[in-house]
């Protein structure tokens, strides 16, 4: 008997006016899983998180999570249920600490402002910014805003979370330094999906993998395969990009095997 995946996406689509951001897409994240969507900028990537997430609302199709229809249901019920998400641009309380921002998100279901600051500090700790606590948000550098988001949106105790392009700005140390990062997100028993330009990054982290292009997708599969599909090769990644990936690809196969 088939499990019931903890995320059900089915024939979503979405218009702005001319546009078809999202056109009749389905898929399903099984629970416990690490996995991503790629695709060219203006793909529909980040529309499709906003769909799942309830910032917007499908004009067709459905969302279901962990078995409830959340379809268009506002983004706090469905933080409440457990399905969570990270925004590309961060934004945190810059006035307040790195402690107290953490604690935001702890709220959600901590009503007691102690426990909530307690919470804060194991939260730090699962990604690295322990030593940052009492720091002013301000004061952080782009890798530590990144990491705060994470944090932000860690305490409020997700079943799923939605990580959109959380390595977008670092630089090719602290892309490293963040691969472990989600890496120890995943096994702790978050259920990840990740929207993601560097593809390095998602040949090392995904499990599976949907390509959207023209927001429709095109195809999915491990990072191996799909950087061996023609239509994902014309449509994002080029062949010179695919066969680079390829090559990286191999020598991680041989030793997971």
């Amino acid at each position: 008997m088939a499990t019931e995946p903890l995320l059900a996406v089915r024939h979503v689509s979405k218009t702005f006016g001319g546009l078809r951001a999202v056109q009749d897409v389905s898929l399903d994240v099984p629970a416990g899983s690490l996995t991503a969507l790629i695709g060219p900028n203006g793909a529909g990537k980040t529309t499709l998180f906003a769909l799942m997430s309830g910032f917007l609302r499908p004009d067709s199709g459905s969302v279901h999570f962990a078995g409830h229809d959340i379809t268009g249901r506002a983004p706090d019920g469905n933080a409440r249920l457990g399905l969570t998400r990270t925004f590309q641009i961060v934004q945190p309380f810059a006035a307040q600490t790195v402690r107290e921002n953490i604690a935001v998100g702890a709220h959600l279901h901590e009503r007691r402002r102690a426990h909530a600051l307690k919470l804060a500090e194991a939260v730090a700790a699962r990604v690295g910014l322990t030593s940052q606590l009492d720091k002013p948000a301000a004061e952080l550098t782009v890798a530590g805003r990144k990491r705060l988001e994470l944090a932000r949106t860690l305490a409020t105790q997700p079943r799923l979370l939605l990580l959109d392009e959380v390595l977008a700005g670092l630089n090719p140390q602290e892309i490293t330094e963040m691969i472990p990062v989600v890496q120890g997100i995943a096994a702790g028993g978050v259920t990840v999906l990740m929207i993601e330009h560097v593809m390095q990054a998602v040949m090392h982290l995904a499990q599976h993998v949907w390509v959207l292009a023209q927001g429709q997708l095109i195809a999915d599969g491990t990072p191996a395969e799909v950087t061996r599909n023609e239509r994902v090769i014309e449509a994002y990644l080029g062949h010179g990009t695919a066969a680079r990936l390829r090559a990286q690809a191999v020598p991680r196969a041989e030793t997971s095997a």
